[in-house]
């Protein structure tokens, strides 16, 4: 058990063996955590925290209170969160008070939650230079060419050089 021989047992990860998943980390409504979280599995967070949190999948109980910015596939808010939540699934319940920014893929609010920020649905593929066309165009009247920028169809020239 104490020895200082290495030996490797069953259910490590080098053994070949899967691992079964772990518990979910408790944080109880009696505790209050100054700095990071971060965990590949689950947290269940019904105390405070103050500062950012990486996980796979969270859930924030009716009594906690998180300031900071959330990372995780799956997140569940009952409770209190100040800060941007970045996640796959996000839900809402009635309870639930966030004043951030939500970026997900899917988003489900129940009626009678709290939400002061925006909500920005994120895609699998990223556009090219979000949209913008940018062309140098030489006018015969004037010595410097002009640079036209074009977003959402709308067009803006721009005398290039000094």
């Amino acid at each position: 058990m104490f020895s200082k021989t290495n030996r490797k047992s069953g259910g490590d990860a080098g053994s070949g063996t899967p691992r079964k998943p772990a518990v979910p980390s408790i944080i109880s409504a009696d505790l209050r955590i100054v700095g990071d979280l971060n965990s590949a599995g689950e947290i269940h967070i019904d105390g405070c925290v103050d500062g950012d949190i990486k996980s796979k999948i969270l859930m924030v109980g009716e009594s906690a209170v998180i300031k900071g910015e959330i990372i995780a596939e799956t997140i569940s808010v009952h409770g209190t969160i100040n800060g941007q939540i970045n996640a796959q699934t996000v839900n809402l319940a009635k309870t639930a008070h966030v004043a951030g920014d939500i970026l997900h893929k899917n988003l489900s609010i129940e009626t009678g939650a709290f939400l002061e920020g925006h909500c920005k649905r994120m895609d699998d593929k990223k556009d090219s230079a979000e949209g913008r066309i940018n062309l140098v165009v030489k006018d015969s009247v004037s010595p410097a060419p002009v640079v036209q920028s074009k977003v959402g169809g709308e067009g803006k020239k721009v005398a290039a050089g000094n």
